[in-house]
């Protein structure tokens, strides 16, 4: 190899220490295995592969000749059955582990004999890699931890660390000649020896798989249902992540309605050309939860009227907080009355009709045996101090490739009903029209704190499929989220999934919804922003989030980067 180029790949200087190596600026540990269990199943190598960690691993196998195996196999069986003869002729009790070594033995020999099998020397040999020598430590730590766990017992090689690491490099060689016999089926178990690959030819990009370093492209509509979820604490870049994946399925045609509960989107539907409505107590822009969607071909008149009137009366559970069973009903009949007062009935076209407000079912309620005291807890809604929420007709146009809906300034007990209304807009608009679509609901615990908000968004989830919709649930509060009874069929109902960053309080709850390993759970709480796991169907990539320069200046919730964006278009 020429002088210039061995210079180029070499590490500036190596030195060695019993129990390591110090490559340049870094340090580096080579661990053998030494210890296998009695049987090795299919894909225990995968989570050592698949660790985000750097190291390098190396498999030296050699074969060894029939004739020779079947001589040591025949001697060892010999040495065994002697063992157990001599424990017999002193009295002493069966040792099931020798009885065990020896149907081993003879199974081996039996199958070598017929050519079903074939023996090989084996060396595994891992040389880990970290900036200093408690990361170093660390990560020895985590690895044998992950081995011990599969009965496989690996220890580094002490004062042999330069061999150890000349034998994992590409080189072929193997200095430390640690072997284990092993037949053909064990060895089989090693492979494939690679990573997962997300990469397809057709969806988006949404990271860099950091285990092999290649890109993760995939579309969610591919899957048997495009729903998404993704969990992060706050900072960890959930919104910057969903931003990026709205920008990218724009570009490919793909429209997508966004509820925001922080105003993080305004700059992005600014950039595209998208609308973004705010909703709030002195908004101009509002959605009258009375009017009823347009009737799909496929569902008759009546049907569709009835069906609204139970999505309604799930709202008015929300604002009016508990009821009873027969103001339950009463309800039912008066927002039948209300829709009959305007001559909206299942036999008639009232697709021309306008709705009632609010202050209409008010008004029915009043006249109703019962209903006076649903009316008076209605009064703040229509005429009181939420009135210019709800009592109103609807004046927002959602015909654009992107729509976002701010709820930023409405009052904190007016966020669950004005997700509510906005969704089941959203959903009715979805039923009119198919087309590919990406419905995102950002901080969606606040829906999952009402059992009715909960109901709603799980059926939504689970209907989505049908409409071309894929379903984008975002939240940080991960404990209120799972504590709904909801919660948890809402990620089963969803194909993909990232975890971000998680606070070590809510760890252990995630590592159980998700059946996180050790080393995934250590990955998400050590991770930097923007890093974490990727779930598509049963594969699982650790990942990172990456935008180009302007994807990065148009989606950023950086709010020293937005500063200097500001002061520069000034």
């Amino acid at each position: 190899m020429n002088e210039a180029v061995k210079n180029l790949i070499a590490p500036p200087a190596i030195e060695a220490e019993f129990n390591h190596l110090k490559l340049g600026d870094g340090f580096a540990k080579t661990i053998f295995v030494f210890t296998y269990p009695r049987y090795l199943t299919t894909g225990w190598f995968s989570p050592l592969l698949n660790l985000p960690n750097l190291i390098d691993i190396s498999l030296h196998i050699n074969p060894i000749e029939t004739p020779i195996a079947l001589k040591n196999l025949r001697k060892k069986a010999a040495e065994v059955e002697a063992q157990i003869n001599e424990n017999e002729s002193k009295g002493l009790v069966r040792n099931p582990m020798l009885e065990t070594a020896l149907r081993d033995i003879e199974n081996l020999r039996d199958t070598l004999q017929q050519a079903e099998e074939n023996l090989f020397s084996l060396g595994v040999y891992i040389t880990l890699y970290a900036p200093d020598l408690k990361t170093l430590n660390n990560l020895e730590e985590q690895i044998q931890g992950l081995l011990e766990s599969r009965l496989v017992y690996a220890k580094p090689a002490v004062f042999r660390q330069l061999e150890g690491f000349t034998s994992v490099l590409p080189l072929g060689i193997d200095r430390l000649q640690i072997k284990t016999p092993m037949n053909s089926s064990p060895i089989s178990s090693f492979f494939p020896f690679v990573s997962i690959n997300l990469t397809s030819e057709e969806g988006i990009l949404y990271g860099v798989n950091r285990h092999n370093n290649t890109l993760i492209i995939f579309d969610r509509f591919s899957l048997e249902n495009a729903n998404m979820v993704i969990f992060a604490k706050s900072g960890a870049g959930k919104s910057y992540t969903t931003k990026l994946e709205t920008l990218r399925n724009l570009m490919l045609g793909v429209d997508v309605i966004i509820v925001d509960p922080e105003n993080e989107y305004e700059r992005l539907a600014e950039a595209v050309g998208g609308s973004f409505f705010r909703i709030s107590l002195a908004s101009d822009h509002h959605i009258n939860p009375f009017e009823i969607p347009a009737v799909p071909e496929d569902e008759s008149r009546g049907d569709a009227l009835k069906s609204h009137i139970v999505v309604l009366t799930g709202l008015l559970k929300i604002m009016l907080g508990k009821i009873t069973a027969e103001e339950d009903a009463l309800l039912d009949r008066a927002i039948t009355e209300t829709y009959a007062s305007r001559e909206i009935t299942p036999e008639k076209d009232f697709s021309k009709i306008p709705p009632p407000l609010l202050e209409d079912l008010e008004a029915v309620l009043a006249n109703m045996n019962g209903g006076r005291g649903i009316a008076e807890r209605l009064y703040r809604f229509t005429k009181g101090s939420f009135g210019g929420f709800l009592n109103q007709p609807t004046n927002v146009e959602s015909r654009n490739r992107l729509v976002v809906f701010s709820i930023r300034d409405l009052e904190e007990e007016l966020r669950p009903i004005a997700m509510y209304i906005i969704l089941n807009y959203i959903w009715n608009i979805v039923r009119s029209e198919l087309k590919k679509r990406i419905m995102i609901i950002d901080e969606a615990w606040w829906m999952m704190k009402h059992e009715d908000g909960a109901l709603f968004l799980f059926g939504l989830v689970k209907r989505a499929r049908k409409y071309f919709l894929g379903v984008t649930t975002v939240t940080q509060d991960v404990e209120d989220f799972l504590q709904s009874p909801y919660g948890r069929p809402i990620i089963t109902n969803s194909s993909l999934q990232l975890l971000l960053k998680q606070s070590p309080a809510m760890i252990d709850v995630v590592s159980k919804t998700f059946n996180l390993t050790e080393g995934e759970k250590s990955l998400l709480l050590e991770s930097d922003v923007g890093n974490g796991l990727f779930f598509a169907g049963l594969n699982r990539v650790a990942i990172q989030i990456i935008a180009s320069y302007l994807e990065d200046e148009i989606i950023t919730t950086n709010p020293e980067q937005i500063l200097e964006q500001r002061a520069a278009a000034k």
